[in-house]
C-alpha cells in the first residue's frame, strides 16, 4: 500500500497524548509531510502542528488525512463519520491503522465509492503474498530484533536511516506496522498477514537492490516473546538481514504481557538472532545494541552503556539520547 502525501492529521477526541501515539510518531519522523492536525470538541492530544479545517487542508494542498488515534479496540465511533466523509468529500484520501476498516463503515465506503478516492487501512494488506523462496539477492538489509517487545525497533530502524542518509549511503526504511507505514508512506503491516506468508511479505518488501544500498527494516516481536515469536522468525527469514541490530528496554525486566517471564539476556538474544539469522544468510551478524535509557539520569546511562559495550564487545547506544552513530560506524566499517 502506499500513500499520497502531505497529510493531515485527523487527532479526533483523543483523551491524551498517549492516545495519540501514532500521530506523534509520524510528525517526529516526518514533520514535512505533515500540515496539520484536526482535533475535535474534548479533544486533550496536541501535536504542536496548526489546527486545520478540511477545507483549509485542502487549500493547504493535503492529499490523505490520517486517522492518527490509537483507541481502544480498533475502532471509528459513530461521531467521526460525518468528519471522515466531508475529508473524502472534499478531495482527500483516508488513511487509519484501526482494526475496524475504514471500507467496512458503510457511510465512509459509499463517499469513497462516489468521489473516487482512496480507502487505506494499513493494519490490512491489500495484497496477497507468495510464501518465501528463500532465494538471496543483492543488497544489505539491516532487521531490528528485541529482547522483548515495544522496546523501540521502530524508532531505531528510523533513526538508522536517517544516519545512514545524512552520510551519503543509500538507505530506505521498510516499513511493518502501520504507524512505520504512515511514516515511510508505504510497507506491509506483517501482524495481519497469514502466517505461513509472513516470510514472503518481508522478501516482498525487500527486493534485490543496489550493492551498497541498505534496506532497514522495522523489526517486530521477539523471539524470546511467547505471543509474538512467529513474526519475528518470519521477518528474518523473509528479509535475510546482513546485519541485526538487538533492542532493549533497560528498565524490563519481565516479558511485556507475560507476568513471570524474565527479559533473556543480552549475550543469549544476540546468539540467538544470529542463529537464526544465519540459517538462510551465513554472515550475517549483530552490529550493535540499541538501548531505551529513558528509566536512567545521564550519567547512569553513560555508565549503562559503555558498561554493555565492554561486556558484548559491540557499540550499545541509546537511540534518543545518543544517536545510532557507532552503529552506523560499524556497519559502514563492514
Amino acid at each position: 500500500m502506499a500513500l499520497a502525501t502531505p497529510y493531515l492529521m485527523f487527532v479526533g477526541d483523543a483523551p491524551d497524548q498517549l492516545a495519540a501515539k501514532v500521530a506523534i510518531g509520524v510528525v517526529h519522523w516526518r514533520p514535512d509531510w505533515c500540515v496539520g492536525q484536526l482535533r475535535l470538541d474534548g479533544c486533550k492530544a496536541d501535536l504542536g502542528i496548526p489546527d486545520m479545517t478540511i477545507e483549509d487542508a485542502v487549500k493547504a494542498g493535503c492529499k490523505t488525512m490520517v486517522i492518527g488515534v490509537a483507541n481502544r479496540g480498533g475502532v471509528i465511533p459513530d461521531h467521526w463519520t460525518g468528519v471522515i466523509v466531508q475529508a473524502i468529500e472534499a478531495g482527500m484520501d483516508v488513511a487509519a491503522g484501526l482494526h475496524k476498516k475504514l471500507s467496512d463503515v458503510p457511510a465512509i465506503a459509499e463517499a469513497a465509492k462516489a468521489h473516487g478516492r482512496t480507502l487505506t487501512d494499513a493494519r490490512h494488506p491489500s495484497r496477497d503474498f507468495d510464501v518465501a523462496s528463500g532465494q538471496a539477492r543483492a543488497g544489505h538489509r539491516l532487521l531490528t530484533v528485541g529482547t522483548d517487545v515495544s522496546v523501540g525497533k521502530m524508532f531505531t530502524s528510523l533513526a538508522i536511516e536517517k544516519e545512514l542518509k545524512a552520510r551519503g549511503a543509500k538507505a530506505d526504511f521498510r516499513a511493518t506496522g502501520q504507524t512505520g507505514i504512515f511514516i515511510a508512506g508505504d510497507g506491509v503491516s506483517v501482524d495481519a498477514v497469514v502466517a505461513d506468508f509472513i516470510a514472503g511479505a518481508a522478501e516482498w518488501l525487500t527486493p534485490g537492490n543496489d550493492p551498497d544500498h541498505w534496506d532497514v527494516v522495522e523489526g517486530q516481536g521477539s523471539l524470546f516473546h511467547a505471543s509474538y515469536s512467529g513474526v519475528t522468525l518470519g521477518l528474518i527469514h523473509g528479509s535475510r538481514p546482513t546485519a541485526l541490530v538487538v533492542c532493549h528496554d533497560a528498565a524490563r525486566t519481565e516479558m511485556r504481557g507475560t507476568p513471570g517471564v524474565p527479559v533473556p539476556d543480552l549475550a543469549d538474544c544476540i546468539e540467538a538472532n544470529e542463529r537464526m539469522a544465519r540459517m538462510f544468510e551465513p554472515g550475517a551478524k549483530v552490529y550493535g545494541v540499541s538501548v531505551n535509557t529513558s528509566s536512567m539520569g545521564d550519567a547512569e546511562a553513560a555508565t549503562y552503556l559503555s558498561e554493555m559495550s565492554a561486556r558484548l564487545g559491540l557499540p550499545a547506544v541509546d537511540a534518543v539520547r545518543t544517536g545510532v552513530g557507532p552503529i552506523v560506524d560499524a556497519l559502514l566499517e563492514g
